[in-house]
């Protein structure tokens, strides 16, 4: 049975726009993290990333509603901006993230070294990722998220 209501479109693209937004940044950030800090192989790297473009798939639209809930605490400037993106991102991805590279073989100080690149890189990146994500809802059609919601006197 289809969802006919008026809101299933706008949550169709949501989640096409979330979910291309994340296999899209995070392959290319996860293929340099996975080769040049983890020291991962080229095969272990391909295996790596077909598992996590296969999970970004369910957990992109919950990590884009976590991100919007996060980020209605940001304020107007850069510095929270930053602050908020970046918590948001390393607090949803890195164990996810972790999980991907033990399963695919990395292990011992090969992990560790990972899953410490990954959190610098996402601290680095939350920000970078968040706009990203802006731009691509907006491809959609969609308002960037994350806004703080209207009261009844505005």
């Amino acid at each position: 049975m289809h969802d006919t209501t008026p809101l299933a479109a706008p949550r169709l693209r949501a989640f096409i726009a979330d979910t291309t937004a994340l296999i899209v940044f995070f392959t290319a950030t996860g293929v340099l993290n996975e080769r040049f800090v983890s020291g991962m192989s080229w095969d272990e790297i391909l295996h790596a990333r077909l598992l996590g473009a296969a999970l970004m798939i369910p957990v992109a639209r919950p990590y884009g509603l976590w991100r919007d809930r996060l980020m209605r605490h940001a304020g107007p400037s850069r510095a929270s901006q930053l602050f908020w993106d970046s918590l948001a991102l390393v607090s949803f991805q890195v164990p996810i993230y972790a999980a991907i590279i033990a399963v695919s073989g990395a292990s011992g100080a090969g992990l560790v070294r990972g899953v410490l690149g990954a959190t610098v890189l996402m601290l680095v990146t939350g920000r970078p990722y968040g706009a990203f994500l802006n731009w691509t809802r907006a491809r959609f059609g969609l308002s960037p998220g994350g806004e703080k919601p209207m009261s009844l006197g505005d």
